[in-house]
């Protein structure tokens, strides 16, 4: 950060240009200000560099000699302490000194104060350390004697003597009125930092003095605070002062506007600032303070609007003030004000500063005008000044912003030729350039450079990156990186993995393990984490191929693999459809004997599911259900509840469900969602009934699937009018889908209610649905169970008017229907067609017929039918075997019944 220190003034001259303000003072007039022409001129040479990046920083730092603490009303100052002097000082040397020995006393000193100097004899001795002798000083001494040995105390001896006479002035009587005194003692206890003594100090003086407390003790206070940093407690001690009806002077808000400066404190500065103004104070530092702030922050407008206020209060300005305006237009953009300000400031007697140039530079470098930049560094000579480090540094920045690589590098050329050293910004410009025009060979030169000037290697390497990664050109870093700075990233651990995954983004694997090769860290537990993150790395971008690689060429333990990259690799393995692989590291990890977390059984179980291994994935449940204080997260409890779906292990599903409530698991939407989809076999209607309306309250959306299933467990449980309002609520909601619309119709099949069918189906054509075949094999079934065969006939034209194609349910449905009525012509005509069109019987159909036949008396038919099944790959079950013993029963054929029943139960159905 930039700043700059105005040259030492007398507060005397504060004052006798309070009133002198100029009538026109944005027009800067030559004649009533603080600093002389030659003044400025001395000025110049001594002022600081500004940062050609943060050049809007500008700071008035307060000296220790700081004209601020003192007034022309006799405010004690630190350089009153230099009027006090020894006539004989001198230390005394003891050669054999015994014990019982005195200290000599009655040292000679004089204190020069105003042209002379007063002979005092006695008040002090000396062994080792000043100190007042006590028996020489009297109740009898002046009170301007006192506080010239309090004075000297304080200058030249430790606290503890100096408030020790300070108390002794206390008891005799040496306090009343003695504001000097107290300034002393104020320097003294800031020194401590013992403000609650000071506080009792000042609550002391405003009963002993009363209305004549003014701001000299608490510019005291705050300079102590101030040469701290300490803003806060600054902030106190001037609150203290308001409270107490306590005027600040010029040298307070010069103080604690340069330290809200500092901290950036904007509202404090706000509260001082506006504090200032109702005084009717000028103090112009503390315009420039706030100034600066606002700019700062980038509150262009309430700067402004200080500046406007400068106007209306007739502030008249100094070098400081010019050059915080300037740079102020400069960071809003507005260059063109900002160099109409810079003649304004010449026209004023300001002779131009190479300051001033380097903020028009640097602004119109922030705004890539580098034509006017040029302009203004070639007119810098013609103004007499030279070009200095902040100038170039302001060049190359400016000349980086706008890409252009030849006028940047002669810049810095020149900077280093007239023997500046460049900033980190410049070489990070360089960079930033080298690496986008291809010039290694410069950028290998500007690492060196870097490492010159002190800049670390890691950030260094950081930035390296940084540059090349951002044009694609990161394949280039290896060659860069040689010598010393290659031995600094094989013994450093973090630089090493930086560039490491840096290599392994941009698909530098060979590089990557050629480095983790020649590392010369050994770190093992860092070293395994290292991989872990670059086997994620390559799984996240999708180069799995590369993950693979580096797995494979990390140095492994057999005896104890790694847990976390053993699970990541099954997980990858299982992408790439690698299961063998994938089971190969979980029964390694098994035979470890290392303990697997939640995670790790997730990943395992989401592999066997993929595999289409049910069975192993409900086996590796079953291990993860014998860990002790194991508790599945979410993700575990959604995947189990999906396989003991797939698996219709009812009981388990219901055993799981109870077992979530008692988790203590945040339940989700898609919790509630696949709870309701994979237990609706498994829970009463009831309990999924309360389930649905849970979720509903608690402002989850149930999904379309959720919806379907919901509908079907009322239409199966007969709740008619609950699966009636759920279907009107999905089709509220816009979640119905065919589906939706298949399973309320045929809800209303087993109702036989035909005419909400009918409307049902309307509704669905409406909606933008084709009638399914699945709707027309629900209205064919109601219609033939109810008996109304022309109906019955009527669907099934329909459905081959509308070209639906009939299924195995169709063909089933009708050879029921018929075989229930005994049309066994029809239900022969049905089995050809069955047959002719390519599907042949199913399981359902061999049963149908199987019952059919037994209705006509057909039972060789209906005993040839097993035989034909087992012919055709298809397994008879229980429902086989019922309706045949049915068929052979009805037909007086007990001893065949009884045969097929003693085979059934062989059979264990």
């Amino acid at each position: 950060m930039a700043s700059f220190r105005l040259p030492p003034t007398s507060l005397d001259s504060f004052y006798s240009n309070k009133s002198n303000f100029s009538t026109n003072p944005l027009h800067f007039p030559g004649n009533s200000t603080l600093f002389s022409i030659s003044s400025c001129i001395h000025f110049i040479t001594s002022l600081s560099r500004f940062s050609a990046v943060k050049v809007s920083r500008i700071e008035t730092e307060l000296s220790e000699n700081d004209p601020f603490l003192s007034t022309s009303e006799g405010l004690v100052s630190e350089n009153e302490q230099k009027d006090l002097d020894f006539e004989h000082e001198r230390k005394i040397k003891y050669k054999g000194a015994k014990k019982g020995t005195k200290r000599e006393v009655g040292f000679k000193f004089s204190c020069k104060r105003k042209g002379s100097r007063l002979e005092r004899e006695g008040f002090f001795v000396y062994d080792g350390e000043l100190d007042v002798n006590y028996s020489v000083v009297g109740s009898n001494m002046s009170l301007e004697q006192c506080n010239d040995v309090l004075k000297r105390l304080e200058k030249g001896t430790s606290d503890d003597k100096t408030l020790r006479f300070f108390e002794w002035m206390r008891s005799n009587g040496k306090l009343e009125k003695n504001v000097s005194a107290f300034n002393v003692v104020f320097r003294v206890l800031g020194r401590r930092e013992d403000w609650d003594t000071a506080e009792r100090m000042i609550r002391e003086m405003r009963e002993s003095f009363g209305s004549e407390l003014d701001c000299r003790v608490f510019n005291t206070l705050i300079y102590s605070c101030s040469k701290r940093g300490s803003v806060e407690l600054s902030g106190k001690w001037f609150r203290m002062m308001l409270e107490l009806g306590v005027q600040p002077n010029v040298a307070t808000f010069g103080m604690v506007m340069g330290l809200y400066q500092k901290g950036w404190n904007v509202e404090e500065a706000e509260f001082s600032f506006s504090q200032m103004r109702s005084f009717g104070i000028i103090c112009q530092s503390a315009y420039s303070a706030m100034i600066t702030i606002y700019t700062r922050l980038s509150l262009y407008d309430k700067a402004e609007e200080v500046i406007g206020l400068m106007r209306d209060d007739k502030v008249v300005l100094n070098l400081e003030n010019w050059l915080v305006l300037l740079n102020a237009y400069s960071q809003q953009g507005k260059l063109e004000k900002a160099e109409q300000l810079l003649v304004s400031m010449q026209e004023a007697k300001f002779s131009p500063t190479i300051v001033a140039y380097n903020i028009l530079i640097t602004g119109y470098g922030k705004a890539s005008n580098m034509v006017a930049a040029q302009r203004l560094f070639s007119g810098i000579q013609n103004a007499g000044l030279e070009p200095d480090d902040t100038t170039y540094r302001s060049m190359i920045e400016g000349w980086g912003r706008v890409g252009n690589y030849k006028e940047a590098e002669w810049y810095y050329k020149e900077l280093k030729r007239l023997g500046f050293k460049p900033n980190s910004p410049n070489l990070y410009t360089l960079i930033n350039l080298q690496a986008e025009h291809g010039d290694e060979e410069g950028a290998c030169r500007t690492l060196d450079d870097m490492l010159k000037i002190g800049c670390q290697y890691s950030s260094i390497l950081g930035t390296l990156l940084k540059a090349y990664e951002k044009v694609g050109r990161i394949d280039k870093i290896p060659f860069l990186l040689k010598g010393s700075f290659y031995q600094h990233v094989t013994v450093n651990q973090n630089s090493c993995s930086i560039l490491v995954i840096a290599y392994v983004k941009n698909l530098l694997v060979d590089e990557a393990i050629k480095l983790l090769g020649d590392k010369k860290w050994n770190d093992p537990v860092f070293e395994d984490n290292l991989y872990h993150l670059l086997i994620c790395s390559c799984k996240e971008l999708g180069h799995l191929d590369s993950a693979v690689k580096i797995y494979s060429l990390m140095p492994k333990s057999d005896d104890r693999p790694n847990l976390h990259i053993s699970c990541t690799m099954i997980d990858i393995y299982t992408t790439m459809g690698q299961f063998n692989e994938g089971e190969k590291l979980y029964m390694k990890l098994k035979s470890s004997g290392i303990g697997l977390d939640v995670i790790a059984f997730s990943i395992v179980v989401r592999m066997y599911v993929k595999a289409g291994s049910l069975k192993d994935a409900c086996s590796v449940l079953e291990t993860m259900e014998k860990e002790k204080d194991m508790v599945p997260d979410i993700y575990l409890f959604r995947d189990m509840l999906r396989i003991y779906q797939k698996c219709g292990m009812m009981d388990k599903l219901n055993d799981l469900y109870f077992k979530i409530l008692k988790s203590g698991v945040v339940w989700d939407q898609e919790l509630y969602n696949c709870l309701i989809n994979c237990c609706a076999r498994a829970l009463p209607v009831g309990e999924l009934s309360r389930l649905f309306n849970e979720m509903l309250q608690r402002g989850f959306d149930p999904n379309t699937i959720t919806f379907n299933v919901m509908l079907d467990v009322y239409a199966k449980a007969k709740l008619f009018n609950k699966a009636r309002e759920l279907f009107m609520m999905a089709r509220k909601r816009g979640l119905v889908d065919v589906i939706s619309y298949n399973t309320i119709i045929a809800a209303y099949g087993r109702k036989r209610d035909f005419k909400n069918m009918a409307s049902t189906i309307h509704t669905m054509q409406f909606d933008g649905f084709s009638v399914s075949l699945e709707a027309y094999n629900c209205v064919l079934d109601a219609n033939g169970k109810e008996g109304q065969m022309e109906s019955f006939r009527s669907v099934l034209q329909r459905m081959k008017n509308s070209s639906c194609t009939a299924d195995h349910y169709t063909y089933n449905i009708m050879m029921n229907i018929y075989g229930e009525l005994g049309w066994i012509d029809e239900v022969a005509g049905v089995l050809t067609e069955l047959r002719e069109c390519g599907l042949g019987p199913d399981l359902c159909s061999y049963n149908t017929l199987i019952k059919a036949y037994g209705i006509a008396g057909m039972v060789e038919d209906a005993v040839g039918l097993v035989k034909e099944m087992r012919q055709n790959g298809v397994e008879p079950d229980k429902i086989t075997y019922t309706n045949l013993i049915t068929t052979l029963q009805k037909n007086d054929k007990y001893l065949e019944a009884v045969k097929w029943s003693l085979w059934m139960k062989q059979r264990g159905l």
